[in-house]
């Protein structure tokens, strides 16, 4: 929801004038400044603190009847101050939000406008189509060039048929050749410190945006071609299509719309990545009338220890007898959901029936009695060809929600499906977990009863190989959750470093600390946020589950304290009048000190869990401590390599 605290309109019709070519705009602390130039071509360029950032980016849309930016024709430019403030209905970073920005928009003869925002942590353009056309988007421009010298970390992709998983190499730019393309989020580190991070938002009825290289330090865009015609793929004919025709073009408009927002985050400091709202604030706002049905939690999740428990009179395994055993789990340490992953339909094509050996209904019966919501996990395809009866059935059975998997795309039917899940789950009171998707692009504003998106390489790759290091999760914050919340699925116990690491893809270990898995739960975003382990061998570690099912899925207040792009973190979370803290640091052992001037006034306690004095050989190894403290306080963090350290702070 949004409250107006304050608008003001500066209309500047004719104080620069019509057949100037350069237009300015700044944030509203006059270090984020964005010139854009009208010519044969729109240009723009973006400089923070006096420094280059963003240099002569050229931007157009070739319509099927028009051109958006070739050869333009200004008519009118207006200024506009935006304050006002955000309330999210599900706060994954903060409760209120300030939006505070200058908007530029430039209005051009041919019936459309291009919007310039820019914030003191960054800067966002979108195009506006004004008449009412039907038309086809034949290919949108945008050519990014940054200062010499620059370096990001790449995700690389070879297919935009595409899980949007994937690790963060450091890349020059300049090392990049043309045919090389990454999907969205990009973080570009300039000379120095300064860094941009590119995505987008308020994506709806439109592709995703990938960026390719353009062979010369610089990026220009790749998205999707529209959808004609598709096959299923001979290897998993139930979750993969083979792509059989395309269109020529990317996306059918209908009349009138707004683009998506292209969004850069400019920041010299890594801590901005973390804190920023951008693409929370750009989205559209919720619209839905009634939101009080929507319960954040966490999740006790089956598939990453292939329902292993033990110590039991049962045979463990996709039945009712183990769920009810994790319902009972999670009744017992108050987590809100239990999901039934990959297995508990008849087929993963006859999605509205049951697996002989589970009685779904029961077990949604028994949840209730215990306070526990069941979450359903389902196919997309399965479930695009019948959506309405299928959600209907799982609503009425009683079911909390849904985990959709194996969309795979970023097409404009596929942008367009997640929206209808989203539309269809909400009226029936159903909650959303996106797998196998794209990033969040602003959706989850729209339609709040969407929870958390994957998109992001986490702790499933456990099972199947040693990649999920410490230095990749601390990269993870500063990337691909700054686009939005991060299903990673954290949790595990089975902590190990790489040289006693071993890949089991029944019983996963984990890379890391048990102090860095628990610091996940503070550092990293997701108001649906997993508990990956067995809940036998939770049982066996019962003082980290009270410490974890303390931290809550959803925040008031977040600061970030110290950070480095895959070094470290150090993050603060304020929920009510408790204070969480969580640090963690790639494979170099660190020692950082913080002040605990966050705090309010008066005594508190400080509950901790830390790296044990041998963690840095027996990684399962930690301390918990209790003691008083209050603000004037400083807290030493003492890190082995690939450690962690959480706190909890209450008065």
């Amino acid at each position: 929801m949004r409250t107006t605290i304050f608008t003001a309109l500066m209309l500047f019709f004719g104080v620069i004038s019509l057949s100037a070519k350069q237009l300015e705009v700044s944030s509203p602390d006059g270090q984020v400044v964005v010139k854009v130039q009208v010519n044969d071509v729109i240009s723009w360029s973006a400089t923070l603190k006096g420094q280059p950032m963003i240099t002569d980016a050229v931007v157009s849309m070739t319509l099927s009847d028009k051109n958006l930016g070739k050869a333009p024709r200004l008519s009118k430019n207006a200024i506009k101050v935006i304050k006002t403030q955000i309330k999210p209905v599900v706060p994954h970073k903060d409760a209120l939000i300030d939006d505070h920005c200058q908007e530029l928009t430039l209005t051009f003869k041919g019936a459309y406008n291009l919007v310039f925002r820019a914030y003191n942590d960054g800067v966002a353009y979108r195009f506006v189509k004004t008449d009412a056309n039907a038309s086809e988007v034949m290919a949108e421009q945008m050519d990014l060039s940054f200062p010499s010298g620059a370096a990001c970390y790449f995700t690389e992709e070879t297919s935009t048929y595409s899980h949007n998983e994937s690790w963060y190499p450091y890349v020059k730019l300049a090392d990049l050749t043309e045919k090389q393309f990454c999907c969205l989020p990009l973080l570009v580190e300039l000379p120095g410190k300064a860094k941009v991070l590119v995505t987008e938002t308020a994506l709806h009825q439109y592709p995703g945006m990938f960026l390719r290289s353009n062979g010369r330090g610089g990026f220009v865009t790749k998205f999707p071609p529209y959808v004609l015609e598709t096959e299923p793929s001979r290897r998993g004919a139930d979750r993969n299509d083979v792509i059989t025709k395309e269109a020529p073009y990317i996306a059918k408009v209908n009349g009138a719309k707004s683009f998506p927002w292209r969004v850069f985050i400019l920041t010299d400091n890594d801590a901005t990545l973390v804190e920023s709202n951008l693409t929370y604030q750009l989205s559209e706002p919720c619209v839905l009338e009634k939101t009080d049905w929507i319960k954040p939690g966490k999740v006790a999740w089956d598939w990453y220890n292939a329902n292993n428990i033990f110590g039991v009179d049962f045979k463990s395994g996709i039945n009712t007898e183990t769920y009810k055993y994790f319902i009972d789990f999670a009744s017992d340490n108050s987590i809100e959901y239990v999901i039934l992953d990959e297995g508990w339909t008849k087929s993963t094509t006859e999605i509205t029936a049951c697996n002989p050996a589970i009685d779904v209904k029961e077990l949604i019966a028994y949840g209730k009695q215990k306070n526990v919501g069941i979450v359903l996990w389902v196919l997309w395809k399965p479930l695009d060809a019948d959506m309405t009866t299928i959600l209907e059935t799982y609503a009425n059975w009683g079911a909390k929600g849904i985990k959709v998997d194996f969309m795979q795309r970023n097409d404009q039917y596929m942008v367009a499906s997640y929206e209808q899940i989203a539309a269809e789950c909400a009226r029936l009171h159903l909650l959303v977990d996106f797998h196998g998707a794209f990033k969040p692009s602003g959706l989850r504003r729209k339609y709040p009863n969407v929870m958390s998106y994957e998109g992001v390489k986490g702790n499933e790759n456990n099972k199947w190989g040693a990649d999920i290091t410490p230095e990749h999760n601390l990269t993870l914050p500063f990337t691909r959750m700054v686009a939005g919340p991060m299903d990673y699925t954290p949790g595990a116990m089975l902590n190990a470093h790489p040289i006693n690491h071993k890949v089991s893809y029944e019983r996963p270990m984990g890379l890391g600390t048990r102090c860095h898995e628990v610091a996940k739960y503070v550092v990293y975003e997701s108001p649906l946020q997993m508990m990956c382990e067995s809940p036998s061998i939770y049982k066996k570690e019962q003082e980290t589950v009270d410490f974890i099912t303390r931290i809550p899925t959803v925040w008031d207040e977040t600061r970030v304290l110290k950070a480095a792009v895959a070094d470290y973190i150090v993050v603060a979370r304020r929920k009510g009048t408790t204070w969480y803290v969580g640090a963690m640091t790639d494979a170099t052992p660190r020692k950082l000190e913080v002040s605990l001037d966050f705090l309010s006034d008066g005594a508190y306690t400080m509950t901790v869990m830390k790296d044990g004095i041998n963690a840095d050989r027996y990684a399962q190894d930690y301390k918990r401590e209790v003691k008083p403290v209050d603000k004037s306080g400083r807290l030493v963090i003492d890190m082995a390599s690939g450690g962690g350290f959480a706190a909890i702070l209450s008065e």
